[in-house]
């Protein structure tokens, strides 16, 4: 049996939330257009007759330090790198031309001195294309997998991969015993997650990045349902009014979006109470 810890590295929007999703077959890591959209080094597991892996998913590398959000992200991703790992995949799409951002990712990866794999993401866009800015690093890594994370196209190859560069040992976690999905996140968290994805797909631009989701209770009714308290939290008020919409039709459209995701993830039916509050130090707390 083979069993290690593997680390998905990127820059923001390469994919890395998307293909762990899709490897997994369960959301374990929320997407959405949005940068930053991972905030803590989210762990999986997968298993095969060939043995497990241990995924780490980690917030993307910004390339430019902006805001004390982005400040409190980069390092956890750093952190991750200097664990010991036993592969490290590094996800780059091809679509987007290397900039500063990719060439401090790069940098980071370069000193890791565990196996790596080079994932070029996104091969089902033929255009933009700038595989050629990406093609010269093949020669850095041990095995190089053209895939595309969204299509689920070449993750079985990107599988073997890893698997072949994996040591031989013990599985390193206990499934047996493990809910699932399998994570090393706080249920309160993974819940509160869902409802921050869908706060950023329905409000896309019209609210900056500036926005966190809590979850204060989780009951189980008599019923059987999951009676869900959660908040969204913005730094101002004017982002507050947005959150809400006009007659609250924009939180209801969040509200319902969550609830129908949550109670897909829960197998149960879900009742969730959603408000809004402007707290201005919420990054502070990150």
């Amino acid at each position: 049996m083979k069993a290690g810890i593997v680390c998905l590295i990127g820059r923001p929007n390469a994919g890395k939330s998307t293909l762990l999703n899709n490897i997994l077959g369960h959301k374990v890591s929320i997407t959405s257009p949005k940068p930053q959209t991972t905030r803590y080094n989210i762990q999986a597991v997968y298993e095969d007759t060939r043995g497990q892996i241990v995924f780490v998913d980690t917030p993307g590398i910004f390339g430019k330090v902006v805001d004390s959000l982005a400040r409190r992200i980069n390092p956890k991703a750093q952190e991750q790198l200097s664990q010991e790992l036993d592969v490290v995949v590094y996800l780059v799409d091809h679509t987007r031309t290397r900039d500063t951002e990719e060439n401090k990712t790069l940098g980071i990866v370069r000193k890791v001195k565990a196996p790596k794999i080079l994932a070029i993401n996104k091969i089902d866009v033929k255009s933009p294309s700038h595989i050629v800015q990406y093609k010269f690093m093949e020669d850095e890594f041990d095995q190089v997998v053209e895939l595309s994370a969204l299509q689920r196209k070449n993750i079985p190859t990107l599988l073997d991969a890893i698997f072949q560069l994996l040591p031989e040992k013990e599985r390193l976690v206990d499934t047996d015993h493990l809910p699932q999905p399998g994570l090393n996140i706080d249920s309160r968290i993974f819940l509160a997650e869902i409802i921050r994805e869908k706060a950023f797909l329905f409000l896309r631009r019209e609210v900056p990045y500036s926005l966190t989701t809590v979850v204060d209770e989780v009951t189980e009714r008599t019923n059987g349902a999951l009676y869900i308290k959660g908040r969204i939290l913005t730094s101002a008020d004017r982002y507050k009014s947005m959150i809400i919409g006009k007659k609250g039709a924009m939180i209801k459209e969040i509200s319902m979006a969550a609830r129908k995701e949550l109670e897909t993830a829960a197998n149960k039916k879900v009742y969730l109470e959603l408000t809004v509050e402007t707290d201005e130090h919420w990054i502070e707390r990150m």
